[in-house]
This record gives C-alpha cells, sequence and structure tokens, in this order.
C-alpha cells in the first residue's frame, strides 16, 4: 500500500510537460547545481522513469527520439520490399537486394556477368536506424562491431538508394563503422565493456533515444523520490534531475543542438562524447563547427536546426527556443497546425494586416498556415531524398536565388566565441577527415596552425602530427614526433599516426612500440591491431604476427585485412594451401580487395601458376589500372 501511495504522490507532483520557455516565478538555473551531473549517478533506464511518469512515456515513444533505433522486424521497418527493391551501383558495380526470411531481414550485395552471378554476399540485419519519417538505414553486426549496410530507404520517396555519403563511387560497402560518435545521437547511451574500446564495439545497445538523454542520469532523482523527498516544482526546481523548461534559453538551445546541428565536433582533451550532461554548456565537452556559404539561399544540412533557428530575427529579438514551438514529449505528426500557428501569432499578433498575401491565397497555398511559408519544406543538401522545413524563419527567397551555386567560404564554431587557431585547425582537420578530402581544409588548417603563438604545447605538437598525417607527409610525421616516446602518449588515433610515419619511412621498430601504444589505449580496434601485426612481419617476427591477426579474426571474422595478412603469414611459412583458402576468404567479403588480389598472384607465381596469376593481374587492373606493380608483373609474363 506505501509504494502505491508513493507512486501517487511521484504522479501528481512531478508530471509535467516540457512546451513553451518558461516564464514562471521559478528560477533560472546557470550555475552547475544539478545531483545528476555527478559522474557517480547512473543511468537508471525508461523503464524506470514509466513508472511514474507513464502519461509522458505513451507519447514520447511515438516520437522521432523514441522511434529512432530498433531491431529489424518487420514491425519496424517502414520499406517496401518488392521487384524494385533492387540497387544497382554503377560505380562499384554491385547490386543489393533486402529480403525477410523467417522474420529476419538481409541484405544480398551481388556482382553479375552477363547473367551469371560471379560474386555473393549476404548480412544478417540487426537493427533498423531512424523513425521512418524520412528514412530507415540498416546495422548489422559482427560480435559486437556495428556496421552500416549499404542500403538505406527513403521513406518521402518509397525508394530504395545507397546511404548518404555512399554515393558517385563512394560506396564504403559493408565497412562504415557505427562510431560512438554515431551512437551518441541516434541512440540512447550503449553498454561498452570499456571506452578505449573500438569506436563501434558494444556490449548492448538500446532501442531509441530514452528520457535521459534530455533529463541527465536519473539514479538521484529516483533515490531521492523513494526516500520521500518531494519538491513542489511549481515554485522550486527539483535539482536531483534536469527540467529543460527551468534552463535559461541558451542551455535549452545548448541541449537540443548536442544532435539538432550536424556540424564538425571537436573534442576537448580529455573528454568524450558521453561526458555531455543537460544543462551545462556544450564546449565544456566539445566545440561544434558548422560550414559557412555564399549563395544558394535555402540550401541547408538535414541537422541544422539549431542554426538555422540562431539566423533567425525571430530568434535574435525574442526570447523563442526550440520548445517554443516543440514539446520533446508528443511527435510533430501528432502536433496540430494550430499549435506551431499559435506560437508566430504570440509575437506576430497583426498578421491580417501585414502578411503581404490576401486571406484567400492563404488558405488556398497553405492553409493559412504560417510555417508553410515562412519556414518552407527544402531538400537538405547532405541527404537525398529528403525534405524538412527550413528552421532559419525568413521572407521566402526566389527561385533564383535558390539556384544560386554555393561557394564554401569557411568554418565558424557554434559553441565558442573568438576561439583559439588551434581550436579551428582542429575543425578544419576534421572536416577533412571526417567529410571531404578537400586540399583547401587542409591548407586552412595550416594557416591556422600557423597563427598558434604557444609553440611548447603537447596539443599543438598532436594536431601537427595529425596534419602531416592527413597530407601523406610521413616526414613531417617522423619530425614532429622525434622527441616523443609511446608511453607519453595517451591519445590512440595520435600513437597510430606517429606508427604509420615510421612505418611508411621504414623505422619498423619504432613504428611498432607506437603502433603497440595504439593498441594499449584501444585494445579492440581492429585497424590498429592489424598495423601492428603488419609491423612484426616486416620485422620478420612471423609467429607473433600470427597470434595477432589470429586474435583480430577471432573477434571479426569479417575483417579482410586481418584475413588477407594471415593468409600471407602462412605462405611466408611454406603452406600455401591454407594461404589461398585465406585469400579467398578476404576475398568473399571483398572481391575488390586489392591487397588480396596481389598476395594471391604472388601465391600463383610461385606455384608456377602463370595463367591463373594473369587472371587475377587482369582482374585487378580492372578494379585499379593505375596499379603500376600489376603492370610490370604483367608485362614480366609476356617476355
Amino acid at each position: 500500500m506505501k509504494k502505491h501511495i508513493v507512486i501517487y504522490l511521484l504522479l501528481a507532483v512531478f508530471s509535467f510537460t516540457l512546451i513553451y520557455c518558461s516564464h514562471s516565478k521559478k528560477e533560472t538555473v546557470t550555475t552547475p547545481l544539478y545531483k545528476n551531473w555527478n559522474d557517480t549517478v547512473d543511468y537508471v533506464g525508461m523503464n524506470t522513469c514509466k513508472t511514474c511518469h507513464q502519461n509522458i512515456y505513451e507519447t514520447f515513444i511515438q516520437t522521432g527520439m523514441g522511434q529512432s533505433w530498433d531491431h529489424a522486424t518487420q514491425k519496424k521497418s517502414s520499406a517496401k520490399f518488392n521487384q524494385h527493391a533492387v540497387l544497382y551501383d554503377k560505380y562499384k558495380d554491385f547490386y543489393y537486394k533486402p529480403f525477410w526470411k523467417d522474420s529476419s531481414l538481409y541484405i544480398m550485395e551481388y556482382r553479375l556477368s552477363g547473367k551469371d552471378t560471379i560474386f555473393k554476399r549476404i548480412e544478417r540485419i540487426s537493427y533498423i536506424v531512424g523513425s521512418g519519417q524520412h528514412t530507415n538505414s540498416h546495422i548489422w553486426e559482427e560480435n559486437g562491431y556495428l556496421y552500416q549496410a549499404p542500403m538505406t530507404y527513403y521513406t518521402q520517396h518509397g525508394l530504395w538508394d545507397l546511404p548518404p555519403g555512399f554515393e558517385e563511387g563512394s560506396n564504403t560497402r559493408w565497412n562504415r563503422i557505427i562510431s560512438v560518435e554515431c551512437m551518441n545521437c541516434h541512440n540512447m547511451y550503449p553498454e561498452r565493456e570499456d571506452e578505449n574500446d573500438a569506436a563501434n564495439k558494444f556490449i548492448s545497445v538500446k532501442t531509441g533515444i530514452e528520457c535521459e538523454r534530455c533529463h541527465g542520469p536519473g539514479e538521484a532523482h529516483v533515490n531521492e523520490k523513494l526516500k520521500g523527498i518531494l519538491v513542489d516544482t511549481s515554485v522550486n526546481i527539483d535539482y536531483s534531475i534536469v527540467n529543460p523548461a527551468n534552463l535559461s534559453r541558451d542551455l535549452q538551445v545548448e541541449l537540443c543542438q548536442r544532435c539538432h546541428l550536424q556540424g564538425i565536433s571537436v573534442l576537448n582533451e580529455g573528454k568524450t562524447f558521453f561526458d555531455f550532461k543537460p544543462g551545462q554548456p556544450l564546449n565544456s565537452v566539445m566545440n561544434v563547427f558548422m560550414p559557412r556559404y555564399e549563395g544558394g539561399e535555402g540550401k541547408f544540412i538535414m541537422a541544422s536546426h539549431a542554426d538555422r533557428m540562431k539566423q533567425s530575427k525571430c530568434y535574435i529579438s525574442s526570447d523563442m527556443s526550440c520548445l517554443t514551438c516543440h514539446n520533446p514529449h508528443v511527435s510533430v505528426k501528432f502536433t496540430p497546425a494550430a499549435h506551431f500557428n499559435d506560437a508566430c501569432k504570440s509575437c506576430h499578433n497583426t498578421q491580417e494586416k501585414n502578411c503581404k498575401l490576401s486571406i484567400d491565397q492563404r488558405l488556398k497555398e497553405n492553409n493559412n498556415n504560417c510555417y508553410k511559408c515562412h519556414m518552407p519544406v527544402s531538400e537538405t543538401m547532405d541527404i537525398p531524398h529528403v525534405t524538412v522545413h527550413d528552421h532559419r524563419i525568413h521572407v521566402p527567397v526566389s527561385e533564383e536565388q535558390k539556384k544560386q551555386i554555393q561557394k564554401f567560404v569557411g568554418l565558424e564554431c557554434m559553441t565558442t566565441k573568438n576561439p583559439s587557431p588551434l581550436l579551428v585547425a582542429e575543425g578544419y582537420l576534421q572536416t577533412y577527415e571526417a567529410f571531404s578530402q578537400q586540399p583547401y581544409l587542409l591548407d586552412s588548417a595550416a594557416y591556422y596552425l600557423n597563427k598558434v603563438t604557444d609553440k611548447a604545447t603537447s596539443h599543438l605538437n598532436e594536431t601537427e602530427i595529425r596534419y602531416h598525417y592527413l597530407k601523406n607527409n610521413f616526414d613531417g610525421v617522423v619530425s614532429a614526433s622525434v622527441k616523443l616516446v609511446p608511453e607519453k602518449i595517451n591519445n590512440a588515433w595520435t600513437a597510430y599516426r606517429i606508427g604509420e610515419g615510421n612505418y611508411q619511412k621504414g623505422n619498423f621498430q619504432r613504428a611498432l612500440s607506437f603502433y603497440s601504444r595504439a593498441c594499449e589505449l584501444k585494445p579492440a580496434d581492429p585497424e590498429f591491431r592489424n598495423k601492428y601485426g603488419s609491423t612484426l612481419v616486416a620485422l620478420k617476427r612471423m609467429d607473433e604476427a600470427q597470434e595477432v591477426f589470429q586474435k583480430i579474426v577471432g573477434d571479426n571474422s569479417k575483417f579482410a585485412p586481418a584475413l588477407s595478412n594471415l593468409g600471407y603469414v602462412y605462405f611466408l611459412k611454406g603452406d600455401l594451401k591454407y594461404a589461398e583458402s585465406l585469400y579467398n576468404k578476404a576475398l568473399a567479403l571483398d572481391p575488390d580487395y586489392e591487397q588480396a588480389l596481389m598476395n594471391k598472384i604472388a601465391l600463383f607465381m610461385v606455384q608456377r601458376k602463370n595463367r591463373e596469376a594473369e587472371e587475377v593481374a587482369t582482374q585487378l587492373l580492372k578494379i585499379n589500372p593505375e596499379n603500376e606493380k600489376v603492370k610490370t608483373i604483367l608485362k614480366q609474363m609476356h617476355i
């Protein structure tokens, strides 16, 4: 009976709805007072929250956030599966077809020669990402390592196509990792064995964004309520949990733009993407940059809602925030148009007098909805087949302005005014590495690195190493790291880059020590371990290399580079039959994997199977006509 009384009290006192900015008599939080900011406070999960907030839970799970991620089931999928559900990538010459078998979703990748299937790979899809309002993307899993499948369903147009970033020859097939950064916005925080594990390795993942993403860890809140510590939230703030309605406008927007500002994120030293807590300034953990363009009015990045809103005169000249129009607990699909119009009319109460369109025109063209004209539905720059409302509230631009070619003019830091040159340089390096390999981005990074006045900082040194690495300037990597020792490096990628610089220059022993350090810092990362093993091969430490590659394949049996390298070790040891079987396993995953094809050519030549070697060499040249080693081999065969 006492338990039921407590729950009733909680329902009565703590249920709340976030619709408009808070203009009540309650104080506004600007200082770090929340108990759930402490690192010792744990997340309790949405099922605990719904014990007291059942009504909010029932509406929230219908929102885009609540449906952001789930198991791949027919109920979750918004896609159509028919004879048209076949996709062809003309650049990579692969076909893709999704299908259901025994209630499981699969995607088949295949290649044809005439009417014959000459390659086929099938992967079971574990998760579907997206509420279905815009897209369904598909995730496959190998022993806890998550990857994006090369097929997305675009619900607004009802078609299958390559995922964003896979188009026009950039199809990475089954190899795009679902990193901690991806997971951090598209889902609730996953369970990981160690925060330093591989970026895409998880023990378990949640099924959708949950309450604590916006309210912070709930353990302190639950414990206080179970102890009977109640707060009248109509008068005072309950500091055991974050209610975004009590935050200042800036901090409200900071919370929303953590995910609704899809820019270039640069973490602060020693921080992770899990360190940000609701109510904190975003730049206490990371800084976010957005690209800026001249021309092409009306074109914008999909998840740039916060950035676009901040450009609006409505935002600049009022106290509006995201919560002015949006109730995070209720889906936009179930929010009537009048709700958004009322938000406009709260300031623009002379609409009839100021609007340039007559009432008849407004009724005919947009059902008299302000946002249909002033927040028009537009295509996005980064995601094909998707349209969203532009959150920059403005007078509609002309069709001519929309068609103007956009010219990139630089990056703007959205989270810190007057960012340091070093921070700006990091922004350009991150943009180059993660989004667009354009040389001018590295030139801009170099410009800002030269403006750094404190030349003695280790962070500058690490950033310079990263710059040289991305430039493929391995002499620069070696020179910038000559005084560094592995045990003093605490960034796995810095250790890896130094290792790569030394490896490329033939300094294998020094490369090994830095690759080893990278593996210590991120022990489950297959890329780091693979390069460590490759360096052992270069040092002729074959038994150790074999053990490294076998462990990688044991953890991730579909990591083709390790299979190929393990085959090479067996080749050097004289076990040609097993070496060939490992090459074939690598090529069954990726028929265009050049190193495995090169290894196979060498194997056939040792066996004096010149015809087979020539066939593989010819195949490789079709993939990469610029491969000079293969051209030389073919010439030698015909001498």
